[in-house]
């Protein structure tokens, strides 16, 4: 199979990179970037070749791409693969606006071509037992979730609003909501939020605390944050407390990790020692490709955890609660 990848704007790309290169029969076709010294500084790093025309390279031999652009690219981008038979991975969150996903997905849809987007956090193994666990019963009934992501500010294109659409709790908040509508699988109903700048001198939101309702009466709380320093030994946490009736359970998806301590500005690091995400995810789409299948995360799944992350914006903005 030949894949190709769009833009490196994002950290994430670097991981899904190493991903594709991992797989037998894979093969990294080409890279687009219009940061031309990005662009070809990674595509000596993974000895294939870089495009800066998107068009020329989207004229490549190939069967899918794979897009970490800035947020508010995503929906071009997307279309354009579409357009050209591609079937596409795009990292979170799908758009900055539901217009944008809702357009994307009915491209995705009218050519036939597989959307998936990337939550790899599906893929930790802590939280695929717990997934088994309330499937089996084990849990009983789910009363409540407590959810965390709180990680270092990235900085660069996440904090100007133009290009990523939100900040921290955009970005943080995607993935737990996809985590408890996939444990659930029903909806988020209603939404509470306070959301602000806490811990940098930034135009945008560094941090919020959300509350949730889903239709079924379970109810939530997420903390979104870039509140970690740079030299905190990890990058942060991703962490869920399941409240059953039977027994309560609490995974934090990047606790699986050894103390090392050394000399430099991170005297203590975490060396993170589980299962790879990021890798999960890339082989999960490839199988999607080859064969033919619905994807394991779909447009629809971006729809609706950007939906609740957009209508925690406005609660805090509106000082009430959103219905969905």
């Amino acid at each position: 199979m030949k894949v190709g990848m769009m833009s490196f704007a994002h950290m994430h790309a670097y991981s899904y990179a190493n991903g594709v290169k991992r797989l037998p029969n894979v093969e990294l076709v080409g890279i687009f970037d219009e940061d031309i010294e990005r662009g070809q500084e990674v595509a000596k790093t993974y000895n294939t070749d870089h495009y800066s025309d998107q068009a020329e390279f989207l004229a490549l031999e190939m069967d899918a791409v794979i897009i970490c652009s800035e947020n508010n690219r995503h929906k071009e981008m997307v279309v354009n693969a579409a357009k050209a038979k591609k079937h596409i991975l795009c990292e979170k969150p799908i758009a900055t606006n539901l217009r944008d996903a809702k357009e994307m997905i009915q491209v995705c849809k009218d050519h036939a071509v597989i959307l998936q987007i990337a939550y790899p956090v599906r893929f930790s193994s802590p939280i695929q037992q717990v997934k088994e666990m309330i499937d089996n019963g084990e849990l009983g009934d789910i009363i409540a979730f407590r959810t965390t992501n709180r990680g270092q500010n990235p900085g660069d294109w996440f904090i100007d609003e133009g290009q990523s659409g939100g900040g921290a709790v955009l970005d943080h908040t995607v993935h737990m909501v996809d985590i408890m509508r996939w444990y659930l699988n029903v909806e988020v109903t209603e939404v509470n939020a306070i959301i602000d700048s806490y811990f940098h001198d930034i135009a945008i939101d560094d941090a919020g605390l959300l509350t949730l309702e889903f239709e079924n009466g379970v109810i939530a709380s997420h903390d979104a944050s870039w509140s970690r320093f740079t030299e905190y030994p990890t990058w942060g946490d991703v962490t869920i407390e399941v409240i059953g009736t039977k027994q309560t359970v609490k995974v934090d998806a990047l606790k699986e990790h050894i103390r090392m301590f050394s000399s430099g500005e991170k005297s203590l690091q975490h060396v993170f020692y589980g299962n790879d995400m990021d890798f999960g995810l890339i082989n999960d789409f490839i199988n999607c490709v080859k064969e033919g299948r619905e994807p394991s995360i779909t447009g629809y799944d971006g729809l609706k955890s950007l939906e609740v992350s957009l209508a925690a914006y406005e609660s805090s903005k509106f000082k009430k609660a959103i219905r969905l």
